[in-house]
Formats: C-alpha cells, sequence, structure tokens
C-alpha cells in the first residue's frame, strides 16, 4: 500500500515518466484533462477563500463553531488539491495506455463534505451559537 502510494506521489512531481507509457494521446484529451485539473484547483482555492472568510467575518460566532467551519472548508481545499492532482495522473495514465477512464467518487465526496459544511453553518446561525 505504501509503495503504491509513493510511486504514484512520485509521478506527481516527474510527469515526463508517464510519457515512458503508452501512446501520446491526441493532444487535445491531454489539454483537456489539464484544463480539468485546473477546474479542481480553482475550487481548492475557493474552499481556502471559504475557511479564511468563516474565520475572519464571522466573527459573532463562538470560536468554536468558527474554527471548525473552517477547518472543514480548509481540509476539503487540502483534499481537492491533492485529488486534483492524482487524477490527473490517472487520467493522462489511462489514455496513454488506451484505457478507460478512471472512475472517481471524490466529486460526490466533495459535494457531500461542502453541502455538510452549508448544513453546519447553516445550523451555527440558525442557532444562534454567538458570542465569544
Amino acid at each position: 500500500m505504501i509503495a503504491r502510494v509513493t510511486a504514484a506521489v512520485r509521478l506527481w512531481f516527474a510527469p515526463e515518466r508517464i510519457r515512458e507509457e503508452g501512446t501520446t494521446p491526441d493532444y487535445r484529451f491531454s489539454l483537456a484533462n489539464e484544463r480539468t485539473f485546473l477546474a479542481w484547483i480553482r475550487t481548492a482555492l475557493a474552499l481556502v477563500a471559504g475557511g479564511i472568510a468563516v474565520d475572519q467575518f464571522l466573527t459573532g460566532l463562538r470560536w468554536a463553531a468558527r474554527t471548525t467551519v473552517a477547518i472543514v472548508l480548509l481540509a476539503g481545499a487540502v483534499a481537492c488539491a491533492f485529488r486534483a492532482v492524482h487524477q490527473w495522473v490517472r487520467v493522462e495514465r489511462a489514455m496513454r495506455r488506451g484505457e478507460d477512464l478512471p472512475a472517481s467518487r471524490f466529486p460526490a465526496v466533495l459535494a457531500t463534505a461542502t453541502a455538510g459544511a452549508a448544513v453546519l453553518v447553516i445550523a451555527v446561525v440558525v442557532l444562534g451559537w454567538a458570542g465569544r
């Protein structure tokens, strides 16, 4: 398990090694894969901004509630950023090998976590967990 993770992470920082596998796909597909990667990175940046905003601007909430929501959003950003590069490598490798594109549950996990964070914020605001 650890060897697989280490090998996958090495590819993140040495994408030229992917070129050793299979044949070069149509560049349009590689560019589409890169655009998808960038969309995930934008999502991660938005989650970072949301976490910072919650921490800095919802000062009327109790520290624990505010910090919990901020940490949930920031953890989602970390997961999203790591998943973006991992998925980019997986898709690029599959295209070079002529395999089916890998399926991913991550969009559903991210959507659920984001909805959970939103529900948490709603609960905090509606239940009035204000004060310090």
